[in-house]
């Protein structure tokens, strides 16, 4: 089935808190007939609208087409969680790719969270851009590996925004009896995604961007130019950037094989009042060390905004909350009976590495993808660097897509078999503590 549709409805925003705290903007008329552009965009989330900003201030006609609205699927509806680095730890990136390469990758993902800072405050200040980022850890083990690894940081790359939490300093500022030490870092930060993707949107559009809403992109004619082709039009263009991640319907096989949909889901409870205190003594994000990860925060009216539990298919399970709401109760006993007014999911891309699938997919379209849970300021680099490269500067997309992702055996055709393999094994090890 294709993912647009799966689990949604056309152009129909999810019910989630953010959709209910923010002032969505009219929709905008889908592309009817033919039209041509410097540059065609495939998707209107954080990848897309970064790319197209930054290619309208080099002076390119831009068109970006989105199947629902600008900001409907992951950029609009994921943790806000803006994290440093990659999925992957930085002695891990030096042992596979040379030090040279991962010091080269560090720079570009610091850079990463600078955009992210700076595009809030110039396009987005109601997206609450909020410094803090904190790493709960459930055994002494991980806690020390952890700890090895943000030394090495400080000590290799200068980066000493990590503070190291003993069990009880993690426990005062994270109010769960499970964890077993922690860091913290303040270099890293969270914010509210849908706010944030709507002021690029905005920002975009002011730079001469056209954006066309409800325009299902089902078939690209490779050529010079290329032809992207809707149901109601077409756009020919130089060049075409594919940013639909996991909402990306299938064409383009070469990132259907390297890329697999998963599902990821969030609560937001009632607004707690002075109980949030009783859960998180500050104003960070959290996320933990479980390979089914737990994520949460508060949000700027105080309900607890708690995400994990990525599902074992494609399609969202027809009850998302009970487990959802057994996992978050489970690491804080303290919310038990607490209202829970919103469940949403979304779709995320994750690779075989972990590593972003930055490729060149013909000789004048690029895409960029599988950012695997470090998307909120990666997607935004991703965009960035395509549009270098379509301005005659590759170098930074040439490092980018020198990570060499790998296709998934059996490419496309096999990947939700393997989707459930995989959550079935790691859901075990995380039950098991292995």
């Amino acid at each position: 089935m294709n993912p647009l549709y799966r689990n949604d409805r056309p152009g129909q925003f999810p019910k989630s808190w953010y959709v209910a705290s923010t002032d969505l903007p009219p929709e905008r008329p889908p592309l009817y007939g033919h039209t041509a552009a410097d540059v065609c965009i495939v998707g209107a989330g954080f990848t897309g609208l970064s790319a197209a900003l930054h290619l309208a201030q080099k002076g390119f006609d831009v068109v970006v087409l989105d199947a629902h609205r600008a900001g409907f699927g992951a950029s609009g509806r994921n943790g806000g969680q803006v994290g440093s680095g990659f999925n992957v730890s930085q002695g891990t990136l030096e042992k596979k790719l040379g030090k040279g390469a991962a010091a080269a990758l560090w720079a570009l993902a610091e850079e990463a969270k600078d955009d992210v800072r700076r595009n809030c405050a110039a396009y987005a200040p109601d997206a609450r851009y909020t410094p803090g980022v904190a790493h709960g850890f459930y055994n002494r083990k991980e806690a020390q590996s952890y700890a090895r690894d943000a030394a090495h940081l400080a000590a290799t790359y200068g980066y000493d925004q990590i503070e190291t939490l003993d069990p009880d300093a993690m426990h005062d500022l994270v109010k769960s009896p499970l964890y077993h030490g922690g860091l913290l870092d303040m270099g890293a930060g969270h914010l509210h995604p849908l706010r944030y993707v709507l002021g690029l949107a905005r920002a975009a559009e002011a730079a001469g961007v056209r954006i066309f809403e409800r325009s299902e992109v089902h078939h690209i004619a490779h050529g010079d130019p290329a032809e992207v082709r809707t149901g109601q039009g077409r756009v020919n263009a130089a060049h075409v950037i594919l940013a639909g991640n996991g909402y990306l319907p299938n064409i383009a096989p070469k990132v259907a094989a390297k890329v697999m949909p998963i599902n990821s889901f969030i609560c937001a409870t009632e607004p707690l009042g002075d109980r949030a205190a009783a859960v998180l003594a500050r104003d960070i994000a959290v996320a933990d060390s479980k390979f089914v990860v737990n994520y949460y925060r508060m949000s700027e009216d105080k309900r607890f905004l708690f995400g994990g539990r990525e599902s074992y298919s494609m399609g969202f399970p027809h009850d998302i909350s009970t487990a959802l709401v057994a996992r978050m109760t489970h690491l804080f006993p303290q919310l038990k009976g607490t209202r829970i007014d919103y469940v949403w999911g979304g779709t995320l891309g994750i690779t075989m590495t972990r590593l972003p699938a930055i490729q060149r997919v013909a000789p004048n379209i690029v895409s960029g993808a599988g950012f695997s849970g470090h998307g909120v300021a990666l997607s935004g680099l991703a965009g960035k660097v395509m549009a270098e490269a379509i301005a005659g500067q590759a170098g930074r997309f040439d490092t980018l897509a020198g990570l060499q992702v790998p296709n998934f055996p059996g490419g496309s055709a096999f990947r939700a078999p393997l989707l459930t393999l995989a959550m079935t094994w790691y859901a075990l090890r995380d039950r098991l503590g292995v």
